[in-house]
């Protein structure tokens, strides 16, 4: 048994670090939490100072089991976890449990907190030769953090189940993410369009070629979007302008420069993988994790843009010997984090080989394609800025009233542009004509086009992730989770790559914004990460600040749970009166397919109506008809029909229902019982005993006996004999004892 214990969270991660390590030390994994609050009441107690009664994991007793032999033969414990309050947490929880469970054991045993960002063999033993202690401030805040979530969500859940429907969640932050997705939806549907024109001049130069300028001042006034907002005005304005002569004015050249965009944190890095490759923020984060545990990239869950030094000179030597040293700068590129409440103790996301591709390495596909991604964009970051020739041409009226103008620049020197770039900010090398001050430029034709402002565009997962990041809400490392939880819990949908809320996503949010408005507020959830934050720098207790959040927010659960009905929020008067009975009121409602119509009469009266801006619903076919009369009502006409339940089960009834509630799971056939005379037998096909008919009625029970009858087993090999059973070996007689 080894003397040194390195306990680490995942499988992945304990294989490649126990070749660096050697012989005397032995790798375990934790495979995650190996403790956490238990889904039921009770498990935070705010009234004993937050005492939380965590619980081993389902699934962690045998992780803990062996890791508890191993270090109780052991002479140094060193807990490996991830450099992030939730590592540093497991650490903890971890030492905990090795505590309950050796007691005075771990007195002989020194225990060290070791971390490191990437997992190559240098980083490790360096981490190895400096240890430290845990950082009680990390756990601290994780804690502070896990304690939040559970009050909140055990606290709002049970309203939302009485007051809206059952099953349903609140969160921390997911209820202020489910926010933005219905307020942009709700400014979507709120939007006017409005109309305006822009009209372009085709000219032609002295040298035959064609420019297409804008319209630029008219009648000494520079032209703005709204300017001609109709078809008149636009005419108006092409009949004056087809009127005059031109000449080219002005002649504008200038240099331009785009600098390169700083290297990956664990934001923009889902957002450029949702963009670039179609990755979900889970599915980027889950094949970062993979690339981190196999030591190919740093890691992955961070807010800083710093670089280590030693990675700069290494990207700095291979970009100059790879593209030439022209596409080196003078000194490295330092970037500063524009981002609230960064997180910088770790570096930026960046591959540990630069000389290396995905390709190379023979990695999985969406392996490869991160890995590119994050290597590129990390080398892109220490290289020259791209370089233009801007070129911008004034073509004036004769009479100096009205002007057009045309831009258009050359890319001179790719710089960074030759490894990487951004989505978003494409080049457009549009040319211009060689002309010069004072060519005459004739008319060709003036182009009025039309068009309609748009609304704002829905929330994509890099949009949201943008959205979150910039109003500090959450960290970067919880955003594929919130997302997930938003479409598991199906508040939401993603359509095209856009989030579409669900009906009962926007009764929730109006619930909460109208009763708990300010823990669903911006600020607020902003706010908390600051708190959060300064309880990781120790700048803050932990539980002052829950005390603080927790007594106003118990004190406004408990007046709503008594005060607000739940047809306050799952119902919407109209002002509508009923057009079926004329007495009630229109109602909108949220039903168990969503919101519609209904009277507030129900069920005296049973009108209802999809709301407007529904899809319109394809008629259903009719349903298919047995031909066998309903035995029951009997009336002229009265047939079985073939329907489907709402869950798609197949069934039969009467055509004439509600009138009439006959209905069987099986096919009926026109043939009475022999048994009790009903005037139909079902059919049923069975894989085991083939077509049985059955009598329906319960009373009777009858069933064809002499039909029923097993399928013939398939051809198979020929019968294995009976086993013959052996004697029982005679037992051999116990010898007395003298």
């Amino acid at each position: 048994m080894s003397k040194n214990i390195v306990i680490v969270e995942s499988p992945a991660k304990s294989k490649t670090i126990e070749k660096f390590l050697g012989k005397d030390f032995q790798v375990l994994a934790s495979y995650g939490h190996v403790r956490d609050l238990p889904s039921k009441t009770g498990s935070v107690d705010p009234e004993n100072g937050f005492a939380m009664n965590y619980k081993v994991a389902d699934g962690s007793e045998k992780n803990l089991k062996a890791i508890a032999s191993a270090v109780g033969k052991a002479e140094n414990v060193y807990l490996a976890t991830d450099p992030d309050r939730e590592g540093e947490a497991i650490s903890w929880h971890v030492l905990e449990e090795l505590k309950r469970r050796l007691k005075k054991k771990m007195d002989a045993v020194s225990v060290h907190r070791i971390v490191f960002t990437e997992i190559t063999k240098s980083a490790v033993k360096h981490a190895v030769d400096n240890p430290r202690t845990l950082n009680d401030s990390l756990i601290d805040a994780q804690q502070a953090r896990r304690a939040l979530d559970y009050l909140v969500g055990f606290t709002l859940s049970p309203i939302l189940w009485r007051k809206v429907r059952r099953g349903l969640s609140a969160g921390r932050v997911q209820s202020v993410a489910l926010r933005l997705i219905c307020e942009r939806e709700s400014e979507i549907e709120a939007f006017k369009p409005e109309e305006y024109w822009s009209i372009d001049g085709l000219f032609n130069t002295p040298t035959s070629e064609e420019l297409v300028a804008k319209l630029h001042t008219y009648n000494g006034k520079k032209v703005e979007k709204f300017s001609f907002t109709n078809e008149a005005d636009a005419k108006a304005v092409v009949e004056t302008l087809e009127k005059e002569t031109y000449s080219i004015t002005d002649i504008e050249k200038k240099k331009a420069r785009r600098n390169p965009s700083p290297p990956f944190i664990t934001s923009t890095l889902q957002q450029e993988a949702s963009r670039k490759l179609g990755f979900s923020a889970r599915k980027t984060m889950t094949t970062a994790q993979r690339l981190y545990e196999a030591g190919h990239i740093t890691y992955m869950r961070t807010d800083s843009v710093h670089l280590a030094q030693e990675a700069v000179q290494a990207m700095r030597e291979e970009i100059g010997s790879r593209w030439g040293k022209q596409y080196v700068p003078e000194k490295p590129n330092f970037y500063k984090n524009k981002q609230q409440n960064a997180q910088e103790a770790h570096e930026a996301i960046r591959t540990t080989r630069f000389d290396a591709r995905g390709e190379d390495l023979k990695l999985e596909a969406d392996q490869t394609k991160l890995y590119n991604l994050i290597r590129n964009r990390a080398m892109a970051c220490q290289m020259t800025p791209a370089e233009f020739d801007q070129t911008a041409l004034t073509v004036e009226a004769a009479s100096k009233q009205h002007s057009f103008r045309a831009t258009g620049r050359i890319l001179t020197f790719p710089g960074f542009l030759k490894v990487y770039q951004e989505s978003g900010m494409e080049i457009d090398d549009s040319l211009l004509p060689s002309v010069e001050v004072n060519d005459a430029m004739s008319v060709k034709e003036i182009q009025p086009e039309q068009h309609f402002t748009e609304p704002p565009p829905r929330y994509s997962e890099a949009s949201l992730v943008k959205a979150l990041e910039e109003y500090g809400i959450g960290r970067p490392s919880t955003y594929a989770a919130i997302i997930s939880t938003l479409l598991d819990r199906q508040y939401v949908r993603l359509d095209k790559r856009r989030f579409y809320p669900e009906d009962v996503g926007r009764i929730v949010t109006k619930f909460l914004t109208e009763h708990f408005e300010k823990y669903v507020d911006y600020n607020f959830t902003a706010h908390m990460e600051d708190d959060l934050d300064a309880i990781s720098r120790g700048e803050k207790k932990w539980v002052p600040v829950l005390d603080e959040f927790w007594s106003p927010f118990k004190q406004l659960t408990e007046e709503k749970t008594e005060s607000v009905k739940k047809s306050d929020i799952t119902a919407e008067a109209t002002g509508e009166t009923c057009p079926a009975c004329g007495k009630g009121e229109i109602m909108i409602r949220l039903g168990r397919y969503g919101r519609f119509k209904g009277c507030n009469n129900y069920p005296e009266c049973k009108h209802t109506e999809p709301l407007e801006g529904d899809k319109p619903t394809e008629p259903k076919a009719p349903p298919e008809d047995t031909g066998v009369s309903c035995p029951q009502c009997k009336a002229d006409g009265a047939t079985i029909v073939k329907r489907t339940s709402r869950r798609g089960k197949i069934f039969f009834s009467c055509g004439t229902y509600p009138k009439c509630d006959y209905a069987v799971w099986d096919k009926p056939i026109v043939e009475p019982c022999p048994e009790c005379s009903w005037p139909i037998l079902t059919v049923k096909e069975t894989k085991r005993f083939g077509t049985v008919k059955k009598c329906p009625q319960k009373e009777c029970g009858w069933q064809d006996k002499e039909t029923v009858k097993r399928k013939a087993p398939e051809d198979k090999a020929a019968p294995k004999k009976a086993a013959t059973k052996k004697p029982a070996a005679k037992r051999a007689p116990r010898k007395k004892a003298s």
